[in-house]
């Protein structure tokens, strides 16, 4: 066990740096908003069962309302069409949930282009600065977007043509999902596809293609800018729902400093 016993003394010694990748989870946090006639989750809401009163006098609970896919959240295959015979969250392995993890930050090119897509050579061209893409693990993609989080309009990012946030193109979205060894996609915006998605052929490529791949998605990721490029790894266990498609998730990065 003595590789354990190193792991939780680095971290007790702050050689490990445990990193929440999470966004807080309450009535604020953004949430996708489909058109009609697309039905649409609830905001996240906490309603009190008791606190120290005569529901209760010595406790204090809530029950939680919320969708699978509010805040930062787990996409399991079943999510999408795609993905329909494939798991759901309840069936994702543990081991699955532990991977190491790469950085590919863009926010530069998004904080000129807000509708900035990831190409299959811009990842190509990471390759060949710092090796290749982690097999089993995840492609955390910044982009900047966590700094509008805490405002719901400019998290989307929405006009009369729809929602303005960056992603991935049609092409990389597939040889991710085919050809690239990672066992997920981690993004910063409200799901793993660009907001002009919807418009994309095939609709949604990254859920389309990787989630049909068995692969799984991140999403609302912060503190991306405070991993490294390469050598973390990435915890982000999701509610084992039954039949769920998604959950959200507290994600955790172990860094070494």
């Amino acid at each position: 066990m003595s590789v354990l016993s190193d792991l939780v003394q680095g971290i007790r010694s702050g050689a490990i740096e445990v990193v929440d990748l999470t966004a807080p989870l309450s009535e604020a946090t953004p949430i996708l908003m489909l058109p009609e006639p697309f039905g649409n989750t609830v905001p996240f809401r906490l309603t009190e069962i008791s606190r120290y009163d005569d529901r209760g006098p010595a406790w204090y609970w809530n029950d939680i309302t919320t969708g699978e896919h509010t805040g930062t959240h787990f996409d399991a295959p079943i999510h999408w069409v795609t993905g329909r015979d494939g798991e759901d969250v309840s069936q994702v392995p543990p081991a699955r949930l532990v991977g190491p993890a790469v950085v590919l930050d863009f926010a530069g090119r998004v904080a000129a282009d807000p509708d900035f897509l990831l190409q299959i050579e811009h990842v190509k061209q990471w390759e060949s600065a710092n090796g290749p893409l982690p097999e089993g693990g995840w492609l955390l993609y910044r982009t900047g977007w966590d700094t509008r989080a805490h405002d719901q309009g400019a998290f989307l990012n929405a006009d009369e043509t729809g929602p303005h946030t960056p992603g991935i193109s049609v092409e990389c979205a597939r040889w991710l999902a085919e050809e690239a060894p990672i066992a997920g996609l981690g993004v910063e915006t409200v799901g793993t596809d660009a907001g002009a998605a919807h418009s994309f052929d095939p609709a949604f490529p990254c859920h389309s293609f990787l989630l049909g791949a068995g692969k799984y998605g991140l999403t609302q990721l912060r503190n991306l800018d405070r991993l490294p490029v390469t050598g973390a790894v990435v915890v982000a266990p999701p509610l084992p729902i039954v039949g769920g498609s998604g959950s959200p998730v507290r994600v955790l990065a172990l860094v070494e400093r």
